[in-house]
């Protein structure tokens, strides 16, 4: 006995020093990655929106995504006084475009901007190690050292967390908040101590000044409620006992209760205990970026609601604001999935994202876990009862996110799935009882499948946001199945730079970005194509040669173009009768008299609007050839590149539609 405190002393201090050095690991693999990225589309939305919370006390821009993060990412910002756009005279600030005033905010202060965004990055990287602690502990008290151990390590590797983990967003913040409240309110049901009925409801409330889908927790306490009534084990909140099921519901009612009270109490402490919006002492503003009354037309039920709590006062102006806008963004959005298109989204798309982007050891090690569970509770006929009862939290927010999830319209991204990852990797330390068992075949596979994982990390680094796994043909294929946030977000313009410089030869350069980078920034000198960065650049004309185009996978598949899927007649027809016009295009952009001569009539925009369309109409056209042809490179496996003879540019974009199936069927016969 006296040599086996040391032992297990030391073994502590082992454990410890292990889950220390893995938590650091994420932390730089997270952050590291982002030294050569770009502006992902969200990130200039959040950091500027926090910024513009801390230094003017005004709550409009980018009210949809949570306050409490976008908060925290511009800390550094603002204790560096960085520089804001001016208000006075800007109608970006009058209108509340938040876009907008990033780019001001991004590109014309004279600040480097990278610079705070690499701080903010950092900060939401701590919520990510925060997220990799709490799942340690939490299959630490499941399975013991070994099997936290196991969890850690599927989490400190997983790409989808070193992808968002460093990212000026909120998905990683929602992912351990999602974790937290749900345990916490687990705790607290089975210890009525005013502390731990405190950890809860702050929790909770933390969780709501997130993410709006933190509103998935309210089904959840619901459900855990319920599971506790039917307990045999009397229920004790402060002094008093409940034993009958009514009255331990009841009390857990009550309870919920005076967390609604605590939450909403966070809620208006996050936006300064002021109803509205809008700063009273600032350069006069017109509206949210969308206007309050459009936004409540043919809201629902849902939006009535929160309109009546508007007319109350209940919640800040600005939170409401952004829940409606929630509801309206998630309804219906264009979406892509596996070469097909939707804007209300497909019960498949996360089932296929989370299959096509979770490393395949992973994917073994729930199936491995999942045949562990199910064997042990056929065998013991109230096995299930206790291991149901000990992972209800994590069941409940597993199931009810899915549910959530497989009903969502909102089909946009893997990244929406990060909350469910957590509980895979919890009960993924249900191994660790194979690995502290001295026998060989039961260590070997569980070590293989951490290699395993630990390698596909290191294989796609520091490329984590475009990991795809074997299933998909790797990460070079993911354009075939998931764009927008699930691989293309905006993040590869240093790595095009880097690429166009040694591979450029001189040759013109063509591109079309999705994303809130700016190329010139990264000096990236191109013949701009249809770009989608919400900034509301029109293009001007420019001539299709042969070249080298560099094209972000979204721009590839067309998602948010009105030219996506096969290709139409009545497109083709208006396509030929837009050709006609060229000549008309490229005197409006080389003749600054003919330009202000439709200024003076007003007709300039609608000849640009005529432009905008038809340039888009080019460019789809050109992808649909492009997209059977495949990429010649591949930057950072988001942005393609295509070296392009005159001949296939003249028949992609110039040809007739004979000529542009000749070219197809001709690439595609030559392909292996």
């Amino acid at each position: 006995m006296d040599g086996a405190a040391p032992f297990s002393a030391h073994r502590s201090r082992m454990t410890l020093l292990a889950v220390i050095a893995l938590l650091l690991v994420h932390f730089v693999l997270a952050v590291g990655s982002k030294l050569r990225e770009s502006t992902t589309a969200d990130e200039l939305g959040h950091l500027t929106a926090g910024v513009s919370y801390w230094r003017n006390n005004d709550y409009r821009l980018d009210p949809e995504n949570g306050i409490f993060p976008q908060r925290w990412a511009a800390l550094p910002a603002w204790l560096a006084q960085a520089k804001f756009p001016p208000l006075t005279g800007n109608d970006y600030w009058r209108t509340s475009s938040a876009w907008m005033i990033g780019y001001q905010f991004f590109y014309e202060t004279g600040g480097d901007h990278f610079s705070w965004l690499m701080a903010g990055r950092a900060m939401i990287a701590l919520f990510s190690v925060a997220t990799g602690a709490l799942i340690f502990l939490w299959s630490r008290r499941l399975f013991g050292n070994a099997g936290a151990l196991v969890s850690l390590v599927l989490f400190t590797f997983c790409p989808t967390f070193l992808a968002h983990g460093a990212l000026v967003t909120s998905d990683v913040c929602a992912a351990l908040f999602f974790l937290a409240a749900t345990g916490a309110w687990w705790r607290h049901l089975h210890d009525g101590r005013a502390r731990v009925w405190w950890l809860s409801a702050l929790t909770l409330g933390l969780a709501f000044v997130t993410k709006y889908s933190a509103v998935l927790l309210l089904p959840m306490m619901v459900l855990m409620a319920a599971v506790r009534a039917l307990a045999p084990e009397p229920l004790a909140l402060g002094r008093r006992i409940f034993s009958t099921r009514a009255t331990k519901f009841g009390a857990a009612a009550l309870s919920a209760a005076g967390h609604a009270v605590v939450a909403a109490l966070v809620i208006w402490a996050f936006y300064g205990f002021r109803y509205s919006a809008f700063n009273p002492l600032l350069p006069p503003a017109d509206h949210f970026i969308r206007p309050w009354p459009v936004m409540e037309q043919s809201g629902g039920l849902a939006v009535r609601v929160i309109d009546a709590l508007a007319r109350l006062h209940a919640l800040p102006e600005a939170f409401l604001d952004g829940f409606i806008l929630v509801i309206k963004t998630v309804s219906t959005r264009a979406a892509f999935l596996n070469g097909d298109y939707s804007v209300t989204g497909w019960p498949t798309f996360f089932p296929w994202a989370f299959l096509l982007k979770t490393t395949v050891p992973m994917l073994l090690v729930c199936a491995l876990v999942a045949g562990l569970a199910t064997r042990r509770c056929l065998g013991d006929g109230l096995a299930w009862r206790r291991i149901f009862y000990r992972v209800t939290p994590l069941i409940t927010l597993f199931a009810i996110y899915w549910l959530a999830a497989l009903t969502s319209h909102l089909n946009i991204g893997h990244r929406h799935l990060l909350p469910i990852y957590p509980v895979l990797f919890i009960a993924a330390g249900a191994l660790g009882a194979w690995v502290t068992s001295r026998r060989w075949w039961y260590i070997a596979p569980i070590v293989a499948l951490l290699g395993w994982h630990v390698t596909e990390s290191a294989r796609v680094a520091p490329h984590y946001l475009a990991y795809f796994n074997e299933l998909a043909g790797g990460s070079e294929n993911g354009w075939r199945h998931l764009v927008d946030s699930s691989l293309d977000w905006g993040q590869d313009l240093p790595g095009l730079k880097t690429w166009l410089t040694k591979h450029g030869g001189g040759e013109p350069v063509f591109l079309a970005y999705f994303g809130a980078g700016e190329p010139d920034y990264y000096g990236i000198k191109a013949t701009r194509m249809p770009f989608l960065n919400l900034f509301n650049k029109p293009n001007s004309w420019y001539e299709p040669t042969a070249g080298i185009y560099c094209i972000s996978a979204t721009l590839l598949q067309q998602v948010y173009s009105p030219f996506k899927s096969a290709w139409r007649l009545e497109w083709e027809k208006e396509y030929q009768e837009g050709r006609q016009k060229e000549p008309l295009f490229s005197e409006y952009w080389r003749n600054p008299q003919v330009r202000a001569d439709l200024q003076r009539i007003g007709a300039a925009g609608a000849f640009e609007e005529t432009w905008s369309r038809y340039d888009r109409l080019r460019f789809a056209r050109l992808c649909l050839y492009l997209r059977a042809r495949g990429p010649d490179a591949n930057i950072g496996y988001s942005i393609l590149v295509f070296h392009l003879n005159a001949a296939e540019v003249a028949a992609a974009t110039a040809g007739k539609l004979s000529d542009l199936r000749h070219l197809i069927e001709t690439t595609t016969t030559r392909q292996p």
